[in-house]
């Protein structure tokens, strides 16, 4: 396992489960088949700039860093929407794809199996073709 991988697997778990200790997160990366040692996690930890809260580890970001909110990003920069089976295509002017792809990311919605954007254009990638036009009913909403 990479560390790049590894990390994103520790953000993905803490956002999805209370995880108080080193421990607790160690075996939740074992349970999914992640290996990493109490040093690893440490540096992940302090890496990641993760916080102990009452409710667990946390991703310690001040809120003026946070992501943009992907509503305002859709409204300002898509200029279409279109499916193809599974997959979405989001036109933007150039220079926009990838903030809006990156906020789609970071909203975490569940109908996004994920983004892959270039200057103006970001493919999504959804389960399946009916989650897709749900999809893109979403998108199109936002615009009006």
């Amino acid at each position: 396992m990479n560390k790049t991988y590894r990390q994103g697997q520790i953000l993905k778990l803490i956002r999805s489960q209370r995880l108080h200790t080193q421990d607790e997160l160690a075996r939740a990366l074992r349970s999914i088949g992640v290996p990493a040692t109490q040093v690893t996690l440490s540096r992940d930890i302090r890496e990641l700039g993760l916080v102990k809260t009452a409710e667990g580890y946390a991703e310690g970001v001040p809120e003026s860093a946070a992501a943009p909110e992907v509503e305002p990003l859709v409204r300002e920069f898509v200029q279409d929407v279109r499916t193809a089976q599974n997959l979405l295509v989001l036109r933007t002017p150039p220079g926009h794809a990838n903030a809006v792809a990156v906020a789609l990311d970071n909203a975490e919605w569940p109908e996004v199996t994920g983004t892959i954007a270039g200057d103006d254009t970001i493919l999504i990638i959804a389960p399946d073709a009916k989650v897709a036009e749900a999809l893109r009913a979403k998108f199109l909403d936002l615009l009006k």
